[in-house]
Parts: C-alpha cells; sequence; structure tokens
C-alpha cells in the first residue's frame, strides 16, 4: 500500500490543471474523449426508438410490445455488467478493460445488423449492454485518476453536460438514419462510433491508474466491502428507491414510440417532442446543481418524489376519465420528468454517501442495482401497454409510491430533513 507521502502526492497531481496522467491529450480533448465515451451508453438506450415498427415488420412480432425488449435486454446487460468493471479495472487497470469493453460493444453492434430473429437481436443487444458498462465505469474513474477536488468536479460538470445532452438528440439521430436507410444502419451507426472510440482511446488515451494504486482481486476485501455496502441501511435503502423509482422513466421510454409515435399521433414529429421531453431531466439536473448545496439532497429529492405522485395520480385519473389528448399527456410527462432530474443524482449520491472507503465497488453495485431494478420495472409497465396511456399513468403511481415506502424505512419514518454527511451516519 502507498505511504502517506505518495497519497500526498498523487492527490496534488490529481489536483493539477495540466495533469499529466491524460497526455498528450489536453484538458479540452480528455474532457471530450470522456463525454464521447459516456455517449456511447445513451445513444445505444434511445437512438433504436424511432425504428421500433420498421423492427416489429422485420420479425413479423405478433406482440408489438415485445419490440421494447430491444431497450430492456441492453438494460439488464448494462447493469450486469457494471458489478464487474469497478474490480477488474481496479486490478487491470484501466485502459485494457475500456478497450475490450468498447471493442464487444462495437462487435454486438456489427451483430445487430445481421440477426436473423429477434432472439438473436436481443442476445446481441444484451452482449452490447455488457461491453457499455466497461466505458461508462472506466470513463468515471479516469476523471477520478487524473483530477481531485474542484477541478474534477468542473471535468465531470462537463462530462455530464454532454452525456445529458445525448438522449435528447439520440431518436433524432435514429430518425435521420431511418429516413435514409433501414433500421440495420442504425446499428451500424453505432458499431462505426465504438471503433472510432476504440481508436481515439488506442492512440491518445493512456493508462490513467498509476501502478501503485492497482488493487488485488481479494475475496477477503470484496466481502469487506459487500458487508459495507449491503449493511448500510442509507446505501441499501437509496439504491433500492432509485432503481424502484427510475422502472418509471424506463417504463416511458420503453412505450415512448407507441405512446407518443402513434396512440398521439405524432408520426414523423415523435422524435422532437421526445427531445422536449428529455429536455426537462437535463434542465432539472442544472437547477438541482445550483440549489443543492443551500436545500439539501433529502429536501430536493424527497419533495420531487412527493410531487411526482401527486402528478401521477392526476394522471391516472385523468386516464382513467379518457383525458389523455395530446395537450394534457405531453405537459404531465414533461413535468414528470423534470421531476426524474431532480433525483437522479441525489439518491445516487446519498447511496454513496457512508462508502467512502469503498466507493469503487460501491459505485459499481449501487450503479448496477439501480439499472437492473429500473430496467426490469420498465419492461413490466411497458408490456403492459394496451394502446392507451392507462398503464404508463398506473405504473408511474406504483413506482411513486412504491419509492415513497422505502425513502420512509431508509429515513426511519422521517422525510425532508436537512440533515447530509456524517451528521445522518452518526444519528442513524
Amino acid at each position: 500500500m502507498p505511504d502517506d507521502q505518495t497519497c500526498a502526492r498523487d492527490l496534488a497531481s490529481r489536483a493539477d490543471p495540466a495533469s499529466p496522467r491524460h497526455a498528450p491529450l489536453g484538458f479540452h480533448q480528455f474532457v471530450a474523449l470522456i463525454a464521447a465515451l459516456m455517449a456511447l451508453n445513451a445513444l445505444a438506450i434511445d437512438i433504436i426508438l424511432p425504428g421500433f415498427p420498421e423492427l416489429v415488420a422485420t420479425y413479423d412480432l405478433a406482440d408489438p410490445n415485445r419490440v421494447q425488449t430491444v431497450v430492456t435486454a441492453y438494460l439488464l446487460g448494462f447493469g450486469l455488467g457494471q458489478l464487474a468493471m469497478g474490480v477488474l479495472s481496479d486490478r487491470y487497470g484501466r485502459r485494457p478493460i475500456l478497450l475490450f469493453g468498447i471493442l464487444v460493444y462495437g462487435l454486438a453492434g456489427l451483430a445487430c445488423i445481421f440477426a436473423p430473429s429477434m432472439t438473436a437481436l436481443l442476445v446481441a443487444r444484451f452482449v452490447q449492454g455488457l461491453g457499455s458498462a466497461a466505458p461508462r465505469v472506466v470513463a468515471v474513474a479516469a476523471v477520478r485518476d487524473c483530477y481531485g477536488g474542484r477541478r474534477m468536479a468542473r471535468v465531470m460538470s462537463l462530462v455530464m453536460m454532454i452525456f445529458m445532452a445525448v438522449p435528447v438528440i439520440a431518436p433524432s439521430i435514429g430518425q435521420l438514419i431511418l429516413i435514409a436507410a433501414t433500421w440495420h444502419s442504425v446499428f451500424g451507426f453505432l458499431a462505426l462510433y465504438a471503433f472510432t472510440a476504440f481508436w481515439l482511446c488506442l492512440r491518445y488515451l493512456p493508462e490513467t491508474l498509476h501502478p501503485e494504486w492497482r488493487r488485488p482481486i481479494r475475496l477477503d476485501a470484496i466481502g469487506e466491502a459487500l458487508g459495507s455496502i449491503f449493511g448500510s441501511r442509507q446505501t441499501v435503502g437509496y439504491m433500492l428507491s432509485a432503481g424502484v423509482f427510475f422502472a418509471a422513466l424506463f417504463g416511458f421510454v420503453n412505450s415512448a414510440q407507441q405512446l407518443l409515435g402513434e396512440l398521439l399521433g405524432l408520426g414523423k414529429w415523435f422524435p422532437a417532442v421526445f427531445a422536449a421531453c428529455a429536455t426537462s431531466i437535463a434542465l432539472a439536473a442544472f437547477v438541482n446543481s445550483r440549489l443543492v448545496e443551500r436545500i439539501g439532497m433529502r429536501i430536493l429529492s424527497h419533495g420531487a418524489t412527493l410531487v411526482f405522485l401527486a402528478v401521477s395520480l392526476l394522471f391516472l385519473v385523468l386516464a382513467m376519465l379518457g383525458v389523455s389528448g395530446p395537450f394534457v399527456v405531453l405537459p404531465i410527462l414533461t413535468f414528470s420528468m423534470l421531476l426524474v432530474g431532480l433525483v437522479f443524482a441525489n439518491f445516487n449520491a446519498l447511496a454513496m454517501e457512508p462508502q467512502q472507503k469503498v466507493a469503487g465497488i460501491a459505485s459499481s453495485i449501487v450503479g448496477a442495482f439501480t439499472v437492473l431494478i429500473g430496467a426490469g420495472g420498465g419492461y413490466l409497465i411497458g408490456q403492459a401497454y394496451d394502446g392507451t396511456v392507462t398503464p404508463l399513468a398506473a405504473g408511474f403511481v406504483i413506482s411513486g409510491f412504491a419509492t415513497l415506502v422505502l425513502l420512509l424505512i431508509a429515513e426511519r419514518g422521517r422525510l425532508c430533513r436537512p440533515l447530509e454527511g456524517r451528521e445522518k451516519e452518526a444519528g442513524a
């Protein structure tokens, strides 16, 4: 293990604005490459949504809802892959794990093009999700390797601004591709993007993990970390809350094309309307970054959850009364996604707060469970689609209510307390 002087030197190098860890890349080049790696995941989820009708026709799906599993299969692979990537990159270094993951992602994209059946397509998408876990985990770890303190916060803010913009434009990119080609070309675009990222990382991105900071894979260390994670009421409570809450988001993503494009008759305007809804998430994330230090994570996220549940109940009542036109549904969806943005970062931060000593493994496990629970719940919501908005509204209500129950358990029945950090741990 490194001594205190080595740690001090390491922290000093991370705080250096011209960190040599990512040379020959300059600061802005490094940020751009990290953002491009993060975008691999966001693109893969949303870019294929406009192609759902073509997929249904190509594979002659008797149940149109089955096409939603193209998203779910990817998310399952992405969630499971995160369980291993943090540990592997700490042991073998960032670069080899990153390059391997991008290569798997790209090859799986090619496999999607030539998938002879829906089952084969789902297998390829699952593998693509596994591969995408590497750039998602390693990109964040590389930033942590190169920078510390406020400099690291600035890098992550710049990266997340770009990352949040990708889901907004991804369906539009998919729609543009579909104007000139078939759905196969959408996966071809993802493969080309991945191979380009692979070449850039191979040529320009060095190993950012210092050799002295590599950790052997030891069962006792992993067991100790798991004990810390699953022994924390706060970590488990917010991890489960995040997963259940994001089931609503993934349920909307799964059924978005059918709901907006077909039921509401938006057709070719679907990407633009979807972008408007997704933009509210990015806007909320920005607002959250400005308010969280003054108001606190608990007040913001708990308040957003309560408002989300109230709006969802209104949505369900209106749906059951048959009031479900575009001028009713779209404002509700947009406002609901804004509330998702207020919860997104705060639940994750609260889950990670007690896990400073095992942050790497904790980040992988929290990320994996959040995605897997959200993907499973989103699948159930999407598969319930029956040509009306009622299943989605009901899914929102169930998701919001279950999240509220989990929060009450995690916080011992007291919500919206302006209590953060070690003070909370001491009182738990």
